[in-house]
């Protein structure tokens, strides 16, 4: 299998969680302003609600990518207030022609002091459980 790890993210927390998953499957996670352009099986994207939609900058890179290219998108991400972005991501791969795998992993993230310290260890090691089931 092949992998490849993109993330967006203000905080920073989701980029904690596309680092730890990104080391367990022996690749290099990296922000979405790095193309795909290798072919690879699962492209795990990690993103996040901002205003209460992903942000413009994720719409378009998932318009960016190589259908042929990518085997399945995996969603990944974390958020203080709202849940998971997996029906606003799929919306934005069925555009492209890109298949959404049905799995995601979704954690707490801190903002403005709600959630802190989030994600934390223990989320982080749920990340790297949930991408083992992809080896």
């Amino acid at each position: 299998m092949t992998y490849a790890v993109r993330y967006f993210t203000k905080t920073g927390n989701t980029k904690r969680l596309a680092e730890a998953m990104a080391k367990e499957l022996g690749v290099e996670a990296l922000p979405i302003r790095e193309s795909v352009t290798e072919k690879v099986d699962y492209l795990f994207l990690g993103n996040s609600y901002y205003a209460f939609n992903i942000d413009p900058e994720v719409k378009k890179f998932v318009a960016s990518l190589d259908k042929n290219k990518v085997g399945k998108l995996v969603n990944f991400g974390s958020a203080a207030m709202l849940n998971s972005t997996y029906k606003k991501v799929k919306a934005e791969a069925d555009k492209a022609g890109v298949t959404m795998d049905r799995k995601e992993f979704h954690c707490k993230g801190e903002f403005k002091g709600i959630h802190k310290g989030r994600p934390n260890r223990d989320d982080v090691a749920a990340a790297v459980e949930f991408v083992k089931q992809y080896k």
